[in-house]
């Protein structure tokens, strides 16, 4: 059996991973030069299946624990550190409400934030720790993919190469082109995500650390050698390339309120694009024929797409159905 992955973010390699690892042969195409070129580059790496019950639903969290084995087992690229979760003393009740919302967590004082993080010793007298919870480099887990592939005798992998243009057919299609697969997928809308890497030799944090606010919401995680990742945006508008001056000032001043020392920090990056998105902010597996889309996972890129890949090698293999994340055809949320 052939298969054709199209697209080479998360999703695509995720996808096309585990159907070269259960036998099929694979081919790999991407318009880019090189894997990981489109939004999954300025993912946040953030493995947190139970953080995101906060604004998530439940089949977030439940897939997301699959995506968290993946990342910290199968393909062993994720940093197993927990989160930590804070707000500033006038908005406790965002901490509270977070309580509600979410699970997995320990409650900390401020002597207990300080043991976990001692750069906050000081700065925060509550807290929430997620001890399962990981985190990755986005690109560096691509790119590891990208080399797993490589290295399997089942897979080719063609980049800089339009899709169309690819012969013969295969047996399935596997469509991954997140926001460009709206000329099939009329549902699809993009939310665009802005974030910038900062370079502050004078922070350590070993874990992401996301700050409540009921405005501007943060997390900065930690990508190793002072660099921090800080974002990000959550804007209803389809302008990719654009990062805007408010965002940057919003993000930083965020960043700041976590550590002072942020205020002095090198400007590393600045990144946008837009992640896909169903109406519901939930992920579809949508089938058409022999071509499934991968498709609306929102901000959930790297935590949802093992288990979505997985659950496509099912349909492709033995014809398996999945009711929570399954479309025959419409484009819109299969009732469970």
């Amino acid at each position: 059996m052939r298969a054709r992955v199209i697209g080479a973010g998360v999703a695509g390699l995720c996808a096309a991973y585990a159907l070269a690892r259960a036998g099929v042969e694979v081919e790999l195409v991407e318009r880019h030069v090189s894997p990981g070129q489109g939004c999954s580059r300025f993912a946040g790496g953030m493995i947190a299946p139970w953080c995101e019950l906060e604004s998530a639903e439940p089949i977030v969290a439940e897939l997301g624990q699959e995506g968290l084995a993946f990342w910290t087992q199968d393909l062993p690229v994720a940093v197993v550190a927990g989160s930590l979760v804070v707000a500033a003393p006038r908005e406790r009740a965002e901490l509270i409400d977070f309580t509600r919302r979410t699970s997995h967590f320990e409650r900390l004082d401020a002597d207990g934030v300080a043991a976990l993080e001692s750069d906050l010793a000081g700065r925060f007298d509550a807290a929430l720790y997620f001890p399962q919870e990981a985190h990755l480099d986005p690109r560096a887990a691509m790119a590891a993919l990208a080399q797993r592939l490589a290295g399997m005798e089942n897979v080719a992998q063609h980049f800089g190469v339009a899709a169309e243009v690819r012969t013969p057919s295969p047996d399935w299609t596997i469509d991954c082109r997140g926001f460009a697969a709206r000329d099939a997928l009329p549902g699809l809308r993009g939310v665009k995500g802005e974030m910038i890497v900062l370079r502050s030799p004078d922070v350590a944090l070993a874990r992401p650390v996301r700050m409540l606010h009921p405005r501007r919401p943060v997390y900065v995680v930690p990508r190793g050698e002072g660099l921090f990742m800080v974002g990000a945006t959550m804007i209803e508008n389809e302008e990719r390339a654009r990062v805007t001056a408010r965002s940057v000032v919003e993000l930083v001043n965020s960043a700041f309120a976590i550590h002072p020392a942020f205020a002095e920090a090198e400007i590393v990056e600045m990144g946008s694009d837009l992640r896909p998105a169903f109406s519901d902010n939930l992920p579809r597996l949508i089938r058409r024929g022999q071509t499934i889309y991968i498709n609306g996972l929102y901000r959930h890129g790297f935590l949802l797409a093992p288990a979505l890949a997985r659950r496509v090698v099912e349909v492709v293999l033995h014809g398996a159905h999945f009711p929570e994340v399954f479309d025959a055809d419409s484009g819109e949320r299969a009732p469970a």
